[in-house]
């Protein structure tokens, strides 16, 4: 089984901007994203013809750029919120 104390579980300070989606930080890196999900699922967010692809509002835009962008490439642009 693995520790409890790995990287994902382990709180770390957020952006102010990704703050405004996944509330106030510091929080393990799971919980950022899982909440950076629930807001994408919440606002309707995954392009209609790829779920796969994510389409940032105005506060996604912030944090993972304006333009449409894959699930994959949207964990990186979120970890670059993470300290």
């Amino acid at each position: 089984m693995a520790a409890k104390n790995n990287a994902i579980n382990k709180p770390v300070p957020v952006s102010a901007d990704l703050e405004e989606i996944v509330g106030k930080g510091p929080m393990p890196r799971g919980e950022v994203t899982a909440k950076v999900w629930e807001y994408i699922k919440k606002h309707d967010l995954q392009a209609a013809d790829d779920k796969r692809m994510i389409e940032p509002d105005d506060k996604l835009g912030k944090v993972i750029g304006t333009e449409k962008i894959s699930m994959f490439k949207m964990t990186a642009a979120v970890s670059k919120h993470l300290g």
